[in-house]
């Protein structure tokens, strides 16, 4: 009977070991689980490193963008306020020009008498000016409007710029964070090596996990057979087949489920249970027993490793999922990184472009409507500023002319005196004739006999137009004749008469006039 006790006491703790059954099922389930982590962490990986290489390529061709759009700005800008400047430079030259037609004074005897004073900007018509500044406006409105389309366009593009920044921030925040949750330096790797690290450990660890369930379950199977034999000694023993039956009767949670990786242990020890004692001698019995008594000590330390393994699997098992989880997150930042790229790529980015080649367009069509107003522009400025020069190049024409009919009046001055002269000695010479042999001669004899000398009268002819074509309301279109009469003889120039007409200009003036020219000159020069 004490033989059957303890082989009771043997069955009771073989029954009670096999409860490490459940770890094992957890040991399959671990395994099973750890494939599947291994499998979706591959897949995500790969789509990770997809997704990351084209987000490097995004990015590279975003800033390239940027920097493009950026040096069309800049370009655009630069070219644009040179062109104002030398605009300004033209406008400014023209302004003074102008301004000093407003100064200068056209000498009343250049004009009628009872005109008002006119300067030689009241000769000047402006409205070629006006409408030149007009368009010239319009181009530089137009090209402001472009370019503030464009500086607002790119500061657009900033802020998209700022927010992508932000969440590569986040991205590289969370992907660090998730990194640091197994132990990987987020400074010595970075996200994407992380991820590597991370899918290379897990065949390792799935490795250790399969060996770990392998032991486990052939530990499970030396707890069974030790538990069959345990049955079978009952069972041999006088009135231990219903002890086996009843203590076998309640098997614990999990013995009798199977699966395909795990058989049916309950099954099996129901078949042990009912099938037929076979026959066996003594010593059979008693080195069965011997077996028992060695190996139900030993029990214990099998359940112990079979936990010990199940926790051990429990944690690589963690590590696995925690791995599977940063990759997760990887992918889960990697994947809103490229949303947002995408987004931007394909509804902002174009308009940002477009806007840029609209800026371009826009500024080539006004640079050469600006390049056209500058040529006119200094067209005007050579324009008056001849009309300044010839203004006192008129003056010295006058003074010219002065001279010339001042020598003129020489001339018929001293001719008058001479033809006098002789008029006089013929008058007095014909009188003396008369006197002496007018008593003698027959009157009819010569009829001219009797006549006085003649006289030479100078008659002034007006000279017309050099070119011949007279300008309507001029000086009337037929030369006109006038006697010289005592004008010339008391030798002053008879200019109140109709004919030539020649200012009567200040010394001064005509310095003055000469000086600016000399000077105009020697800048030429």
């Amino acid at each position: 009977m004490p033989q059957v006790d303890n082989l009771i006491s043997y069955l009771l703790g073989a029954k009670r070991s096999l409860s490490s059954i459940n770890h094992v099922w957890r040991a399959n389930e671990i395994v099973t689980a750890s494939h599947s982590a291994l499998e979706e962490s591959v897949i995500v990986c790969s789509r990770t490193g997809f997704l990351r290489r084209g987000l490097n390529n995004q990015l590279r061709l975003l800033y390239d963008v940027r920097t493009e759009v950026e040096e069309i700005s800049y370009r655009g800008r630069d070219e644009f306020s040179a062109a104002l400047r030398n605009l300004d430079a033209a406008d400014a030259r023209l302004k003074d020009t102008l301004d000093l037609l407003r100064g200068t004074i056209v000498h009343p005897s250049f004009r009628p008498g009872d005109e008002v004073q006119k300067t030689l900007h009241d000769f000047v018509d402006e409205r070629g000016v006006a409408e030149l500044h007009a368009s010239l406006k319009d181009s530089i409105d137009r090209t402001n409007t472009a370019r503030a389309d464009l500086d607002t366009s790119n500061r657009e593009f900033d802020d998209e710029l700022q927010a992508t920044r932000q969440s590569l921030r986040h991205y590289h925040t969370a992907t660090k964070f998730a990194s640091s949750r197994v132990s990987i330096s987020s400074s010595s790797s970075s996200a994407s090596d992380s991820g590597l690290l991370t899918l290379s450990s897990m065949p390792g660890q799935i490795q250790s996990l399969e060996a770990n369930a392998q032991e486990m379950a052939g530990l499970l199977e030396s707890l069974v057979r030790h538990f069959d034999l345990c049955v079978t000694a009952v069972k041999h023993t006088d009135g231990g087949g219903a002890v086996a039956r009843s203590i076998t009767g309640d098997m614990p949670s999990g013995v009798d489920r199977g699966t395909d990786g795990m058989p049916n242990i309950g099954a099996e020890i129901n078949a042990n249970l009912n099938a037929p004692l076979d026959p066996m001698t003594d010593a059979e019995y008693q080195e069965m027993v011997t077996v028992i008594i060695k190996d139900a000590p030993e029990a214990d330390d099998v359940v112990m490793e079979i936990q010990d393994r199940i926790t051990e699997m429990e944690s690589i098992f963690e590590q696995v999922q925690a791995q599977r989880d940063v990759l997760l997150t990887i992918s889960k930042a990697t994947v809103e990184v490229n949303t947002h790229l995408s987004s931007l790529a394909s509804s902002r980015l174009p308009r940002y472009i477009s806007q840029a080649h609209n800026f371009t367009r826009v500024w080539h069509e006004e640079n050469d409507r600006i390049n056209t107003g500058l040529a006119e522009l200094s067209d005007l400025h050579s324009l008056y500023d001849g009309f300044l020069n010839a203004y006192d190049s008129l003056m010295l024409e006058v003074a010219r002319r002065k001279h010339v009919r001042q020598r003129v009046e020489k001339v018929l001055r001293d001719t008058r005196h001479k033809l006098d002269q002789l008029h006089d000695e013929d008058a007095a010479a014909r009188d003396a004739f008369r006197v002496d042999q007018g008593d003698f001669l027959p009157s009819d004899i010569w009829p001219g006999v009797g006549l006085a000398p003649m006289q030479v009268q100078f008659l002034r002819l007006s000279g017309g137009y050099l070119d011949g074509n007279p300008a309507p309301g001029d000086i009337p279109e037929q030369s006109s004749t006038y006697e010289l009469t005592e004008a010339v003889k008391s030798g002053f120039p008879d200019d109140s008469a109709e004919g030539e007409h020649i200012p009567n200009l200040p010394k001064d003036l005509i310095e003055q006039a000469y000086a600016r020219v000399k000077a105009r000159h020697k800048s030429v020069a």
